[in-house]
């Protein structure tokens, strides 16, 4: 017992000559450096850092949560997470992109200014429905408008009108698109320098493309045929050179050939989906729908009738 206590007093004497001679230094006991199983032990120094000991723990964590980010596996196409991203849009988006298809500009790519490799499915799909309903609807409106100028005129309701122009938009909307974007991967295998959109960026396009007939087929309404083709013509104008500016920088490598072919193509089936629809919905008025007067019948049934010769008549 002797023998510890002067060992521990020459310890306590050496410690407190250290702590004389460096006032910044920590000491520890031998008891001290045994920690309990489980506990890592922390120095904090007079600057306030932490040990190497802690850095070490952190970056190990961080670099396990990276390798689980990492190993997340993606969602599948059949799932509405996949999907999910397309619609991650907000609504100064949405109306910069309306804005772009509105006032096409030679030279202003639509893909590059406007979508900047970010392609939605919310615009289009709101587009090409609300397209599909305003068409229905002004076409139901046009025939009774067309009966309160005209009383004769029998009016009944067309649902089938929407579900016609429903299948006849969103067909469009992808079909044409689908078939674009397979056109261009076939040339680019052909000529290497010709480089396509992705299948979504092309429908991205062709949806806002359709944007500008809303507007117009609500003037359709107005019952001047001048001025509804006339509406129908300029419509038609800035949505297919939206579509033109838009599809130039890709074919302009390709030969003169196919690059006037593609693009005849494309402005051709922009105008008979115009044209389908001014023609379809805003048709004139079938004879079977105007009803003819009662007086006008009694006189055609008179005007039929043979007239009694007068010679026959005095012979008698």
């Amino acid at each position: 017992m002797a023998a510890a206590d002067e060992l521990a007093f020459h310890e306590f004497e050496e410690a407190t000559n250290l702590l004389a001679e460096t006032p910044d230094a920590a000491t520890t006991s031998k008891s001290d450096q045994v920690t309990p199983q489980g506990h890592v032990a922390v120095a904090m120094g007079s600057s306030g850092s932490y040990g190497a000991e802690e850095e070490e723990e952190v970056e190990e964590e961080g670099g396990d949560k990276a390798a689980l980010l990492q190993e997340k596996p993606q969602p599948g196409f059949w799932t509405f997470g996949y999907y999910q991203s397309f619609f991650d849009v907000d609504t100064w988006q949405v109306l910069d992109r309306i804005k772009g298809s509105l006032l096409p500009r030679p030279g202003h790519n639509f893909v590059r200014h406007r979508l900047r490799n970010r392609p939605d499915l919310y615009g289009p799909f709101w587009i090409c429905a609300t397209l599909a309903f305003v068409l229905a609807v002004t076409g139901n409106l046009t025939l009774v408008l067309a009966q309160r100028r005209d009383p004769s005129i029998h009016y009944s309701p067309q649902f089938h009108k929407v579900t016609v122009a429903g299948i006849t938009i969103y067909c469009y909307a992808w079909l044409v698109p689908l078939a674009l974007w397979g056109f261009l991967r076939w040339r680019k295998a052909v000529r290497e320098r010709v480089g396509p959109y992705t299948f979504l960026e092309t429908v991205c396009v062709y949806g806002y493309s359709l944007f500008v007939f809303i507007p117009t087929v609500v003037l359709w309404l107005i019952p001047v045929p001048w001025l509804q083709w006339m509406l129908g013509a300029l419509a038609l104008a800035l949505s297919a050179a939206g579509l033109v500016f838009t599809l130039w920088p890709v074919v302009r490598e390709d030969s003169r050939l196919a690059a006037a072919a593609l693009l005849s193509t494309v402005v051709l089936l922009h105008t008979l989906l115009a044209m389908g629809c001014k023609l379809y919905f805003f048709q004139p008025l079938p004879p079977q729908q105007v009803a003819v007067p009662p007086h006008a019948t009694a006189l055609g049934v008179n005007t039929l009738l043979p007239a009694t010769p007068a010679r026959a008549t005095a012979t008698s």
